[in-house]
């Protein structure tokens, strides 16, 4: 099982969660701080981050940028009050999905799964390197390249990216999207993909001008180019 590290600043839900993960076979390594957190990704080695918004000192989105300046890490945000705003800005900070505390163990688990969960070379003769425009995608090494340059990308992104890609001119729906990517059937998380499709295109895309591979289908969703 995944190694977890928990960085959650309320004792209660940081050794509740901490023990429900346990029990289930994860190695868990807690924190109460945005800094102690960050001392223990070099010597825990975790495989995700379960990351609380509010945190004393550095909060969670501090955290989860100084994280992502070296790291690709699956990160969850926690978030006690659920509000649209906290929730995109973590996710905008380049968390993958976030989870409205208190929630059970086993929704915990459930998520951890979907956002670890790896997409597979397809089948068929479909190349492991395309090449689209200045982009090359690797589908078996899952690494995405631009001019030549290698794209650091997270999970959520790499896995938006290469299912889009798959299907080029094919509209997706928010919905489609968050059940392929996220696993997610709920309505309201439509801000995931509209986040991730954000950062995403500034990692893909020319910061002029309009999109040239992720492209907004008004009304419909979103369709991979280029143009």
């Amino acid at each position: 099982m995944p190694r977890v590290l928990l960085i959650e600043d309320d004792p209660s839900i940081r050794e509740g969660v901490g023990l429900g993960l346990r029990r289930r076979g994860h190695e868990v390594a807690a924190a109460e701080t945005g800094e102690a957190g960050l001392a223990l990704m070099g010597t825990f080695l975790p495989e995700l981050v379960l990351l609380d918004l509010m945190l004393p000192g550095m909060n969670g989105v501090q955290v989860c940028r100084r994280i992502r300046e070296s790291s690709q890490l699956p990160i969850i945000m926690l978030t006690a009050r659920g509000d649209d705003f906290d929730i995109v800005v973590g996710l905008e900070a380049g968390a993958d999905d976030y989870i409205v505390k208190p929630a059970r163990t086993e929704v915990i688990e459930a998520r951890i799964r979907a956002v670890l969960r790896r997409l597979g070379t397809p089948a068929g003769s479909r190349p492991e390197v395309e090449f689209h425009g200045e982009l090359a995608i690797d589908r078996a090494g899952l690494t995405v390249a631009k001019n030549g340059e290698r794209v650091p990308l997270a999970p959520s992104e790499i896995k938006l990216l290469l299912h889009l890609s798959a299907s080029p001119e094919q509209v997706f729906s928010r919905q489609q999207l968050l059940e392929y990517v996220w696993d997610h059937s709920y309505h309201a998380d439509a801000r995931l993909v509209d986040a991730c499709v954000r950062r995403l295109r500034t990692k893909v895309e020319d910061p002029a001008g309009s999109p040239r591979y992720i492209q907004t289908v008004r009304g419909f969703g979103y369709r991979f180019g280029p143009l």
